[in-house]
């Protein structure tokens, strides 16, 4: 499933009486190609969850649009896996896993099928009857990406799924995240802040730029896979860690410039959220 993002524009407005207008989103144009693992990076502020949500169907744009080109589509055509997890607390592993299919009233045993299958894949199958509060954050983490899989989704958007890891547990769920991708070839749309990952990870990186975000570059990594934490001393994964922070220092500059003269960053309104987003 290839995903067309063109001319896509976002603008809030907040302040307690929605004087202050905001323009997230400055006409982003970019394309990610049938089960491409792909890599957004960009200053802090810089509008790249806004761009996952409206992927992801959460917020709407303010001019854009957004297509899906394919085989086939279906209901369950885009999951989402958040910087927090999202996992229901009263619900048990096994009983957080299933949510999409469930929710969509597919035949029970079905998706029982499929919760075990994406629970050993992502190797927490022995913890199928725990609730979240007694997973450790990487298994946490773990169990919302095997939710996307199990939603059967043709493409899954990742916003920083691992930014609040220790650095041990991201380096191993990368390789993880990376042996799932590789047996299952999914679309995968991954936000992130830390270049090594998007490097590790990716075969696309899109450059954004400070707020109102465009794409500065795409930079592509011809690094073969599979790749490992040995492939960070590989001479062309530096190569392409310094080409990215080439692209990227100046719009950070920028940013910090930006937010010292407009004083602390203001967040745009919060977006209610239903149960619907949490899978």
């Amino acid at each position: 499933m290839r995903v067309v993002v063109h001319g896509l524009t976002k603008t809030y407005f907040s302040g307690r009486k929605l004087e202050k207008r905001v323009r997230a989103l400055g006409g982003v144009d970019l394309e990610v190609r049938d089960r491409e693992f792909f890599g957004v990076i960009g200053p802090t502020g810089c509008g790249k969850t806004t761009l996952l949500h409206i992927i992801a169907g959460l917020e709407k744009p303010t001019a854009g649009s957004v297509e899906f080109v394919g085989d086939k589509r279906t209901e369950a055509m885009v999951s989402m896996v958040f910087q927090d997890a999202a996992l229901m607390p009263w619900r048990t592993v096994s009983e957080n896993v299933p949510l999409g299919p469930e929710f969509r009233n597919q035949p029970v045993p079905i998706y029982k099928r499929a919760t075990h299958y994406f629970l050993e894949m992502v190797r927490v199958l022995d913890f199928g009857g725990a609730h979240p509060s007694e997973l450790s954050g990487g298994m946490k983490q773990k169990v919302a990406i095997a939710r996307a899989l199990t939603n059967d989704p043709e493409v899954i958007v990742m916003d920083e799924p691992f930014a609040s890891l220790d650095a041990q547990t991201r380096l191993l769920l990368r390789e993880e995240l990376v042996n799932i991708w590789e047996k299952n070839k999914k679309t995968v749309i991954l936000v992130t802040h830390n270049i090594e990952e998007a490097v590790m990870l990716c075969d696309r990186v899109a450059v954004m730029s400070a707020a109102p975000a465009v794409v500065k570059s795409i930079v592509p990594i011809d690094i073969p896979r599979p790749r490992s934490f040995k492939t960070m001393h590989d001479p062309d994964f530096i190569k392409c860690l310094e080409r990215i922070w080439e692209l990227l220092r100046s719009e950070v500059d920028r940013a910090m410039r930006e937010n010292h003269r407009s004083g602390p960053e203001e967040e745009p309104p919060p977006r209610r959220k239903s149960i619907f987003d949490w899978w």
